[in-house]
């Protein structure tokens, strides 16, 4: 079976946001294959957000390149989109949630009923066709949080970025919505999204992804790519007890650690 193809290439990127001040990246190479739920965790400060920024065009480099699909990014392609942890900032309150979704679509040429019949669509998958016509403040925030990701998904980007999606929510939420994410990434089949998800939590960066990038802290490096190797469907209670989660999850555990404790020792 041959290896997909790269939708992403990052080559020694790296950020500061001054001149003299420090690096937040430096030197971050890696590739993003279309199809691949890919996830990014590290300790906080590593600058897993200001990646995110740079791969969709929102911050330019100050070091190093990103091309999708062999062409640099220099500002956002339409075919990415970018869904933020803050998801009661992300909604236009005045807006019923099917308006909401249908925002990215304002200049797509399509006739308003292909608009709705999208919007509706994408409703359905994400389990929210019983409440297009309500506003996001009549929504928990789970709820809402499906919405902005229905929005993101309404334009059928080839490239989905998830800053912290779920970090907003509570536990019992975080696992319904990991499922709903997982069967979204499955069931695009015939134009499958490449996600790429940022997350603080390993267990949960385990449990959704193909593959695991580890960024070190005080400027964020990375310091390790892991293939999760997990079968699908997954399943939370099953999947998260099986002997490769336990194993993979250890494994980023002690990578992250022991970078820290490296960075301790070099007063970092």
């Amino acid at each position: 079976m041959s290896r997909p193809a790269e939708t992403l290439r990052v080559r020694r990127l790296g950020k500061r946001y001054s001149p003299e001040g420090p690096a937040v990246l430096s030197d971050v190479t890696f590739d993003v294959r279309e199809g691949e739920l890919l996830s990014v965790v590290g300790p906080s400060g590593c600058g897993k957000t200001t990646l995110l920024r740079l791969l969709c065009g929102l911050t330019p480099p100050s070091d190093g390149s990103v091309l999708f699909n062999g062409k640099a990014v220099m500002r956002p392609p339409r075919e990415v989109a970018l869904v933020f942890q803050d998801y009661s900032r992300s909604l236009f309150p005045w807006l019923s949630v099917i308006r909401n979704v249908m925002l990215p679509l304002r200049r797509a040429g399509l006739r308003r009923g292909e608009k709705i019949a999208r919007a509706e669509a994408v409703l359905q998958e994400m389990g929210l066709h019983g409440v297009a016509r309500k506003y996001p403040w009549e929504l928990s925030g789970g709820m809402q949080q499906r919405v902005a990701i229905a929005r993101a998904l309404v334009s059928r980007p080839k490239i989905l970025l998830l800053d912290e999606p779920f970090g907003s929510v509570d536990a019992l939420t975080r696992t319904e919505l990991q499922d709903v994410l997982l069967r979204v990434h499955g069931d695009f089949e015939e134009r499958r999204v490449t996600i790429v998800h940022v997350t603080h939590d390993i267990d949960e960066a385990v449990y959704l992804s193909d593959r695991v990038l580890v960024l070190g802290s005080a400027p964020g490096r990375l310091v390790a790519s892991i293939d999760v190797e997990l079968e699908r469907p997954r399943v939370q209670t099953a999947t998260r007890s099986s002997p490769r989660f336990l194993a993979v999850r250890n494994e980023i555990h002690d990578v992250i650690a022991s970078r820290e404790r490296e960075a301790g020792h070099l007063g970092v």
